[in-house]
């Protein structure tokens, strides 16, 4: 019982210590904040032109399948064609409208 009231004691004298050690090393939130902020600006503009390719791939793609639905005489091919098409310039647009809106 004595051992478990001294450890408590210790606990309790040391428990200060720590929380001014933690005071003394802990960071500015704002800079933190700042730093990455800093941080995700600098990659907004590689991450929109890696929109831009992933669209320019994406196109590719929909025009070899629309290519391929229109020889083959499939009726549905306009509805294909719009469709990857509606997402190409739908990755195009979002990138242009995000990086416009936050000011990038």
């Amino acid at each position: 019982m004595q051992s478990k009231v001294k450890i408590q004691k210790t606990v309790w004298l040391l428990m200060p210590l720590l929380f001014i050690s933690v005071s003394l090393v802990a960071q500015d939130g704002n800079a933190g904040i700042n730093e990455a902020n800093n941080k995700v600006r600098s990659y907004f503009a590689s991450g929109t032109n890696l929109m831009y390719a992933v669209g320019a791939v994406l196109g590719l793609i929909g025009a070899v399948k629309v290519y391929s639905k229109w020889n083959s005489g499939d009726p549905d091919t306009g509805k294909v064609a719009a469709a990857w098409f509606g997402s190409c310039v739908f990755l195009v647009v979002v990138a242009t409208v995000i990086r416009s809106f936050f000011g990038v």
